[in-house]
């Protein structure tokens, strides 16, 4: 039987909710017999909190060596540490970057991340919600998968 999460169901979502405001009885996730360090949602916040401090080398250190990163049904982005480095380090120069955790679901090894990404456009600093979904196998994410929104501008118009 094992911990179920707060669906009631064994491998359902654990929370459609922040972690912040997540009661803890829905910590009790299928993956809470695993080591703190090792639980996929533990891994998502380390990336997180690498992304927000810019830290490259520390965010790259949350990916398989040869992790792949993809748009939701469409291309490729990048694989491995060095083209995702590349694919990275003009986004980590903006002044503005910040992603803020709006949602985290975790099922298994798979941790889903709704953010909203403040980013230096070209017209001015702007937001953009993203989905993140992040495949963790031996402690590293090895695919990340994201669904990108339409960007917003300072004033509140679209791109």
């Amino acid at each position: 039987n094992g911990p179920r999460p707060c669906g009631g169901l064994p491998g359902t979502i654990t929370a459609l909710q922040p972690a912040s405001r997540r009661p803890s009885r829905c910590h009790d996730t299928m993956t809470s017999s695993m080591p703190a360090a090792s639980r996929p949602e533990d891994l998502a916040q380390r990336q997180l909190d690498a992304y927000n401090a810019r830290d490259l080398e520390a965010w790259l250190a949350t990916y398989h060596p040869n992790a792949e990163q993809f748009l939701l049904h469409g291309d490729r982005l990048a694989r491995g540490h060095a083209e995702i480095r590349a694919r990275m380090t003009v986004r980590f120069s903006e002044p503005d970057l910040h992603a803020q955790l709006l949602t985290r679901a975790t099922m298994d090894h798979i941790v889903v991340d709704h953010e909203r990404i403040t980013r230096n456009f070209p017209e001015g600093v702007g937001h953009v919600e993203m989905m993140c979904i992040y495949e963790v196998a031996d402690g590293l994410i090895v695919k990340a998968t994201f669904a990108i929104g339409q960007p917003v501008i300072g004033d509140g118009r679209t791109r």
